[in-house]
């Protein structure tokens, strides 16, 4: 084992959220995943976090802690994925899942593909239509179990790119980097519009021992399917947020 998978394993199991979530053999292939990620990102500028012990914490650690609120055999929908995260640990730690990563810059999901693809994750899929767009979609409106977001942008605003993805019964997971209250207050009124309802919120730290990081994650149930005005259009959903 690597000192990296070492370190990696550790710092999984020093947080509660966390606890024994990544074993050795994910261990070593995300490490792997993130060998391939800096390379490229020398020149597709993918993320500004580059030191190993930023990666493990801020990317690896944080995106492994929402599998917790993953069914098993679920399909997952997850907007605005960035370079891989979470979709990519989520990948790796589930393998019996299927992931739908969006992201409407091209060069992030083309890199979400071709690394799903270098390490054998066949369990991703990739897009890189808008959210609204595949909410207006019958091929994918309301068909996933789980959607997830991570550090978007406002919950009332990824609520509505989000919510109308997810089946009736199915949750909406948003990852959040602080404290969520004005938030949660601010979105009230854009949840119950969508259909759902806050089921659970569940806020933790996350250590390495050096360093800590605030977290939240904000467990969204829908209950009865999304109004078919929604999601509106991208300038609508910023000009006048519900």
């Amino acid at each position: 084992m690597t000192d990296f998978e070492r370190k990696l394993i550790e710092v999984a199991n020093k947080n509660e959220a966390t606890r024994g979530l990544i074993n050795e053999k994910q261990a070593s292939l995300l490490s792997k995943i993130s060998e391939h990620m800096i390379e490229v990102n020398k020149a597709l500028n993918l993320t500004a976090i580059k030191d190993e012990d930023g990666i493990i914490l801020k990317h690896l650690v944080d995106s492994s802690a929402c599998v917790n609120f993953i069914p098993q055999n679920a399909s997952i929908c997850d907007i605005g994925c960035g370079g891989g995260f979470p979709s990519l640990v989520i990948a790796s730690l589930r393998d019996d899942v299927k992931i739908l990563s969006v992201d409407s810059v091209t060069k992030k999901v083309k890199y979400v593909e071709d690394t799903a693809r270098l390490f054998s994750l066949d369990n991703i899929s990739v897009s890189s239509e808008r959210a609204e767009t595949l909410g207006q979609d019958s091929l994918y409106r309301e068909k996933f179990d789980v959607a997830t977001a991570r550090a978007v942008g406002r919950l009332n605003l990824i609520c509505e790119l989000c919510l109308p993805l997810v089946k009736v019964g199915g949750a909406f997971v948003a990852m959040k980097a602080q404290s969520t209250d004005e938030e949660i207050n601010e979105a009230i009124n854009a949840i119950e519009l969508l259909g759902a309802k806050i089921e659970d919120v569940k806020k933790y730290t996350l250590t390495n021992g050096s360093e800590e990081i605030e977290r939240s994650i904000i467990i969204i149930r829908k209950v009865k399917s999304t109004p078919l005005k929604y999601p509106r259009n991208n300038s609508q959903i910023a000009k006048k947020p519900l």
